[in-house]
């Protein structure tokens, strides 16, 4: 029996019932939540070395935690890679009642009283809060962090105008845009996405080179042997590049991210090290 545990995402059970209708065998969902995922993580890095364990991991475990808590496990030596995963931008929102209209009115705004522009996030060390950190540290004005314990109460109060900004995934924040209650003023991705071809790229708006994506990527134990690890990389890269998993995630706001291992690996390590520096210059811990 193949199981594939991963910290979370439902889109995982697509690609599982793909893997398992290639290699003739079950692959399982096992959703291990706590601890933002580290659990999960940690889970897989003491796992079995058989083939049988793997994990979608994400951003937060493999590249940031690490640089914020004690974690029981080294992304980069108890795990090994196997494929890119998926990736989706953050939009840029606030409420139509904050008299901001595009990015250089929210820019302007933060620059002209430090502190006064609040951002939410899902809470202290998350993708959204780094990425608000990262956007306020390329403008060069201070910003309010606003933590929340999820998505679903923070995207509650900015419709109820209660901070500025909210760097949200674009589900949940295309059915307000589409009803006139948000205003979206930008992506985070370097491109803009095809399900979003009318709102600039952070990077378009005034901040060239910005970048702050959510992703997962697949890894395994690190004491799984070299042709296993082989094995699940062209499996993963199979159904990542089947057209009907495709248009399915892409109907989701996913990218697909099919990668050689070895291009996972410096992926990792570039998101590690750009995120690491902003933790320590942000002073960012986890409380």
């Amino acid at each position: 029996m193949w199981q594939l545990r991963r910290a979370f995402h439902d889109k995982t059970r697509l690609i599982a019932k793909k893997l398992g209708d290639n290699i003739g065998a079950t692959v399982l969902v096992d959703n291990r939540a706590g601890a933002g995922g580290n659990i999960a993580h940690q889970l897989v890095a003491n796992g079995p070395a058989d083939g049988s364990l793997i994990l979608l991991g994400s951003i937060g475990p493999l590249t940031i935690a690490p640089h914020m808590m004690k974690v029981g496990y080294d992304p980069f030596k108890d795990l090994a890679p196997l494929s890119g995963g998926v990736y989706f931008p953050n939009m840029l929102v606030v409420n139509k009642e904050s008299g901001i209209q595009n990015l250089a009115d929210f820019i302007a705004a933060a620059k002209k009283s430090p502190g006064s522009v609040t951002f939410a996030s899902t809470g202290s060390g998350s993708a959204s809060h780094l990425a608000g950190e990262l956007f306020a540290q390329r403008i060069g004005a201070e910003m309010t962090h606003v933590p929340y314990k999820g998505g679903a109460p923070a995207m509650q109060d900015l419709l109820a105008n209660r901070f500025t900004g909210y760097l949200a995934a674009p589900p949940t924040a295309l059915p307000h845009v589409e009803s006139g209650k948000l205003i979206p003023l930008a992506t985070t991705g370097l491109t803009r996405p095809a399900y979003l071809p009318n709102i600039p790229t952070v990077a378009e708006a005034g901040l060239p080179g910005f970048e702050a994506l959510n992703w997962y990527a697949f890894v395994a134990s690190e004491k799984m042997p070299a042709p296993l690890l082989d094995r699940w990389n062209q499996e993963i890269v199979k159904v990542l590049k089947d057209p009907e998993i495709r248009d399915a995630l892409s109907r989701h706001g996913l990218t697909p991210h099919p990668t050689t291992r070895a291009e996972l690996t410096e992926f990792m390590q570039k998101e590690s090290a750009k995120w690491g520096a902003i933790v320590r210059e942000r002073k960012i811990s986890a409380e």
